[in-house]
């Protein structure tokens, strides 16, 4: 009994990559829990072109960074870490982008081919139009922002989640990896699922190039493909 108890305790490192996962997740879900009860207000808020558009995306940008990103912001807080050792680094960052273009290749296809593509507009949100017409200045400091936070934060976000789950879950294949896999189908979750066969297509190349993201994430051992993708492919078609 003694040697079976010792066979499955935990490491002082795995509890506390368990303790990292369970604030991300707890931060996320509470803002998201909020976001629930009171989307449908938060929505007509955001889309009301009569109330100045700085409040509207501000409180916006609030729930996103709440929901992907301020959980790995406060677990690198805790525990002294720095955006670099989590993949933000300038050694592969060019292969590490590249890779992650060429996973969202199937997504732009499809997207095209379907009639989707309405035009290239890169970090493009709820408020965005009515931001383009407050004037030159709050455009390309909204801009930073949302790039900031639905770019930078949104992308980063599920590479770290990605890495702590692999290092507490490591696995040796090449082409495959629990922390990739459960941040893929994290992104499919937060991804609108339709059951005819197009939604199918979709969900299918959505989660082409989340994996395929990830996968060269872990390869490269560089974030910068992830928040290139979000902030250049994610919410851009």
């Amino acid at each position: 009994m003694k040697v079976l108890r010792r066979k499955h305790e935990l490491t002082t490192e795995q509890k506390r990559l368990d303790v990292n996962l369970w604030i991300i997740a707890l931060v996320s879900m509470l803002v998201y829990s909020i976001y629930a009860v009171i989307g449908s207000n938060l929505s007509s808020f955001f889309k009301d072109s009569s109330i100045s558009v700085w409040p509207r995306l501000l409180t916006s940008a609030a729930m996103e960074y709440g929901i992907a990103g301020l959980g790995i912001t406060l677990v690198c807080l805790l525990r002294r870490e720095s955006f670099a050792s989590y993949g933000l680094k300038k050694e592969n960052a060019l292969k590490a982008i590249a890779g992650a273009v060429i996973s969202f290749f199937p997504l732009i296809i499809f997207k095209i081919a379907s009639g989707q593509f309405e035009g290239y507009e890169p970090l493009s949100v709820m408020v965005s139009n009515d931001l383009h017409k407050a004037g030159i200045i709050s455009t390309i400091i909204g801009t930073l922002i949302i790039g900031l936070v639905w770019g930078f934060f949104e992308g980063f976000n599920y590479a770290v989640i990605a890495e702590i789950v692999s290092r507490r879950h490591p696995s040796k294949s090449k082409f495959f990896d629990w922390g990739v896999l459960v941040a893929a189908i994290m992104g499919i979750l937060f991804h609108p699922i339709h059951f005819d066969t197009l939604g199918i297509i979709d969900f299918i190349v959505t989660f082409i190039a989340l994996y395929g993201m990830l996968i060269v994430r872990k390869r490269t051992g560089n974030s910068w493909g992830c928040v290139f993708a979000f902030i250049f492919i994610w919410n851009a078609f």
